[in-house]
C-alpha cells in the first residue's frame, strides 16, 4: 500500500483515530507521527510555521499541503491558495476539510501557474530527496514563481544528531553522501509505504545552492532546534 500517510489522515478526518503512523528512517529509531498534530489550529503551530503564514502574500502554493492545515488557515484570511500533494488520501482530506482549490500531483511534475508564494513547511525542502537534487528542484520551485514572488521554506541542520567529540566536533560517516539525506519508511495500522528519499539541509547548504541558481535566500527566523525559516526570492 502505497498511500499510508493519506489513509491515516482520511481516517482521522472520518472520526476513527485510532493509531499514529509510525516511521523509520535510515538515522535514527522508531518514531512517530502523532496523526491529530497535522490537524493543528494556528495556535498549536511551531513559531517557524506561524511566521511563514504571516509572511504569505498573493497567490500561494502549498507544496506538500498533507491535511491542509496551513492552506486552510491562508484561506479563511482570504487568500487565493491551492493545496498540492502527491497523495490522493491527502487531497481528499483537503477538500473535505473546505479547501477550494486542490492538486494531486508531485510538486516536480506540477508547471500550470504561477504563484506571489509558494510554501514549503514541515521539512518541505526534504522533498528534494537528495542534496544533488537540489539544484533542479530549486529551479522548478523558481519556475513556478511570479517576478517578485517569494518561497517560505523550513527545514533542519541535523548535524546534532551525530556523536560529538571534546573539541565540538561532530563524527559523520564518510560514506561519500550528505549528511542529511536520510531514507525513510512509513507504517500504518500494519501496512508499509515504500521507502523514500528525504533531505534535511542545512542554511549555508541552502544558501549556496540558491546563490548558483539564481535566488536569494533570506534566514528569517531560527527555530529551538537546529531548525530555520528561510525566505527565497528571484536574484534581481
Amino acid at each position: 500500500m502505497s498511500d499510508v500517510f493519506g489513509r491515516a489522515l482520511l481516517d482521522y478526518q472520518k472520526g476513527e483515530y485510532t493509531e499514529d503512523i509510525k516511521t523509520y528512517s535510515s538515522l535514527d529509531e522508531a518514531d512517530v507521527i502523532p496523526v491529530p498534530y497535522l490537524f493543528r489550529e494556528f495556535d498549536e503551530m511551531p513559531k517557524i510555521e506561524q511566521k511563514a503564514l504571516q509572511l504569505a502574500r498573493g497567490k500561494v502554493l502549498d507544496i506538500g499541503a498533507g491535511a491542509g492545515s496551513h492552506a486552510l488557515y491562508l484561506q479563511n484570511k482570504g487568500f487565493d491558495v491551492t493545496a498540492l500533494d502527491n497523495s490522493e488520501g491527502c487531497i481528499a482530506v483537503c477538500k473535505e476539510r473546505g479547501i477550494h482549490s486542490t492538486v494531486v500531483s508531485d510538486v516536480l511534475d506540477y508547471a500550470n501557474e504561477r504563484y506571489d508564494t509558494l510554501l514549503l513547511l514541515m521539512n518541505g525542502i526534504g522533498l528534494a530527496g537528495k542534496l544533488n537534487n537540489l539544484s533542479n528542484f530549486l529551479q522548478h520551485l523558481a519556475s513556478l514563481l511570479q517576478p517578485n514572488g517569494r518561497i517560505l521554506l523550513d527545514s533542519s541542520d541535523i548535524i546534532y544528531m551525530f556523536e560529538q567529540d571534546e573539541d565540538g566536533g561532530y563524527w559523520i560517516p564518510n560514506n561519500g553522501t550528505y549528511y542529511g539525506e536520510i531514507v525513510f519508511e512509513m507504517e500504518y495500522k500494519g501496512q508499509k509505504g515504500k521507502p523514500f528519499d528525504w533531505v534535511y539541509v542545512d542554511f549555508d547548504t541552502l544558501q549556496n545552492a540558491c546563490e548558483s541558481n539564481g535566488l536569494d535566500c533570506e534566514l528569517v527566523i531560527s527555530g529551538e532546534h537546529f531548525d530555520y525559516l528561510a525566505k527565497l526570492t528571484l536574484k534581481k
